[in-house]
C-alpha cells in the first residue's frame, strides 16, 4: 500500500476530487493548511495564525494499492496544474501496515 499526500491549491480541489471520485477513488482527506515557500500569490496573506505562513494550501490524503498511484498522481496533476508557479507538491509514501478500526484487522484479512 501507499500513501498519497497532495499539497494543491484551494480553488482545485473540487475539480481534483471529483475526478478521482469518478476513476473509483473514493476515500480520502481533504483539509486546509497554511504553507510558506518561494512562490508569493499575489493574494498571499500573513496567517494571524503563525507569523510565518503567507499562503493557504488544501492537502489531500489517501491510501492506495501500488499499482493503483500512477493513475492517482496523473489525475492529481492533470486537474490541479495551472502552470504556474506555486501549483504544489504530491508525495508518495510506503504504508507498512493498515487496520481497520471497526474490527482491528489488517491489510485487507476478511
Amino acid at each position: 500500500m501507499k500513501e498519497i499526500k497532495a499539497f494543491i491549491r484551494p480553488n482545485k480541489v473540487d475539480d481534483i476530487v471529483h475526478h478521482l471520485k469518478d476513476a473509483g477513488f473514493e476515500n480520502m482527506t481533504i483539509s486546509m493548511a497554511e504553507g510558506t515557500g518561494k512562490f508569493q500569490d499575489e493574494e498571499a496573506f500573513v496567517s494571524q495564525k503563525f507569523s510565518i505562513t503567507d499562503s493557504e494550501i488544501a492537502k489531500l490524503e489517501l491510501v492506495a494499492k501500488k499499482e493503483k498511484v500512477d493513475a492517482i498522481v496523473k489525475i492529481i496533476c492533470e486537474y490541479g496544474c495551472t502552470l504556474n508557479p506555486g501549483d504544489g507538491f504530491i508525495y508518495v509514501s510506503d504504508v507498512e501496515k493498515v487496520y481497520r478500526v471497526k474490527t482491528g484487522l489488517k491489510n485487507g484479512e476478511e
